[in-house]
């Protein structure tokens, strides 16, 4: 292997990295702390009122694919040896599924439901927080805001 496909290797190693990092979902470290159990003293508790599904994104559903796919073609077709048509060719369809794959694979991790959950607080203001589960949260459950999300209380 040369010199030049050893840093296509490499650029398409730190570029699948990149795009998955891209892919993966915020974390939460876990449930905020409670104020002793008493809901009384808690400002930033309620209880959700209505919980509605909004669609996760705006692009059509073959977009990763199609670009995961013209990336991966590209990237075969490069890393194939030159003097064989037959194996670059091969190399090229290869890449070109195994990218399509990929792509398809993170638009979904993107892209999934969110939900916008409404919440009519303890002193009677109503919030709205927008987050990507809703973590066994109901209609009537009592939960606290925190950090921009609903946690079950």
């Amino acid at each position: 292997m040369n010199t030049v496909n050893l840093r296509l290797v490499g650029l398409a190693a730190v570029t699948a990295a990149a795009l998955a990092g891209c892919a993966t979902s915020p974390g939460y470290s876990g449930s905020p702390s409670t104020y002793g159990g008493s809901t009384a003293s808690c400002y930033d508790c309620g209880t959700v009122t209505r919980i509605e599904t909004i669609s996760g994104s705006t692009v059509p559903n073959a977009t990763g694919a199609v670009l995961g796919g013209l990336v991966g073609a590209a990237a075969g077709r490069e890393l194939a040896d030159d003097e064989s048509k037959g194996r670059r060719n091969t190399a090229t369809v290869a890449g070109a599924v195994a990218g399509a794959v990929a792509g398809n694979a993170i638009q979904n991790r993107v892209s999934g439901a969110r939900y916008n959950v409404y919440v009519r607080m303890n002193d009677g203001r109503t919030t709205v927080v927008t987050q990507n589960d809703i973590s066994g949260i109901r209609e009537g459950s009592y939960v606290r805001v925190y950090n921009g999300r609903a946690w079950a209380r």
